[in-house]
């Protein structure tokens, strides 16, 4: 068996295992973020909406991001029917999402109701990583995320400022 090949960047270490064709991310200090082999990491992920916005394809981001962690779901400070248009438009099946609640109260929740060994918030701006940094959360940016899972990023990303209109898409 060789060797696997280190690549450090962002704070992330990429694993490229030869014989496996696999790519595993590991955050710095051995912590695992991503086991492409199945849910082996007892772990929480949080998306702050806007950064799941700035994703290519958020199905396929949560699809993958289920095969290693054993909660995930979105958090805003938009109102629900925002979040709830987003995720239905791009068929994103959560395990929680914030609701009427500031980020700092949803995040708090979270941490209360869901019982893991780690949790991380994604996210895109250096509030949401001081919010992560106040109530034990780890931050990962968008980004950074996205390159150590192989996800791509949107060329041009939905608006963050626009309000979503309350339409229903799930209509025949």
């Amino acid at each position: 068996m060789t060797d696997p090949e280190r690549e450090e960047s962002h704070g992330f270490s990429r694993v490229e295992d030869a014989n496996h064709g696999r790519t595993d991310a590991l955050f710095s200090g051995g912590h695992r973020l991503m086991a492409m082999n199945g849910g082996d990491s007892d772990m929480t992920l949080a998306f702050e909406l806007e950064a799941l916005k700035e994703l290519q394809d958020p199905q396929a981001v949560f699809t993958d991001a289920r095969q290693w962690t054993t909660y995930v779901g979105v958090i805003s400070e938009k109102p629900t029917y925002v979040v709830t248009n987003f995720t239905r438009k791009h068929r994103v099946r959560q395990d929680f999402f914030s609701g009427p609640r500031s980020r700092r109260e949803s995040l708090g929740n979270i941490k209360e109701q869901f019982d893991t060994d780690r949790y991380v918030f994604v996210g895109t701006t250096g509030e949401d990583e001081q919010l992560a940094d106040e109530l034990d959360w780890e931050y990962v940016s968008v980004q950074t995320a996205a390159d150590a899972a192989d996800w791509a990023m949107a060329v041009d990303p939905e608006p963050a400022t626009v309000e979503e209109e309350d339409t229903r898409d799930d209509w025949p």
